[in-house]
């Protein structure tokens, strides 16, 4: 997957739970939680999208970890919402399956830049 791909990728499930939670909003317990959610869920798509126009390696990777820790929250919040039977299991699933899909991509993208750092550090020209 290229990084534009998953910046589409990640825009479009953020557009996804924003709709969601406007669902939750004309419900007083879920307030709370439609906000935490889109917040989370936007909050990877905009970092994923710094971490992209990174002036540093260090900088893209810091981008990219707040970008998973966002995209592993929105899945969190997806689980309480299903645990609290606040919204259709259905409607969820879909959901919590690209959630976790995005964390995955997002933890071995990580993953792969922090072991390239470590070998630009290590190298003997720099």
């Amino acid at each position: 997957m290229t990084a534009s791909e998953l910046r589409e990728r990640l825009l479009d499930f953020a557009v996804q739970i924003v709709r969601l939670a406007c669902r939750l909003h004309a419900r007083a317990e879920g307030w709370h939680i439609a906000r935490q959610l889109s917040a989370a869920a936007t909050s990877a798509a905009v970092n994923y999208r710094a971490a992209c126009r990174a002036r540093s390696h260090r900088e893209f990777v810091a981008k990219l970890s707040i970008a998973l820790e966002e995209a592993d929250e929105t899945l969190a919040w997806l689980e309480i919402l299903g645990r609290a039977q606040l919204m259709d299991v259905a409607l969820l699933a879909p959901l919590q399956s690209e959630a976790s899909e995005l964390v995955a991509i997002l933890a071995t993208s990580r993953r792969t830049a922090k072991l390239r750092a470590a070998k630009i550090t290590t190298s003997p020209n720099h």
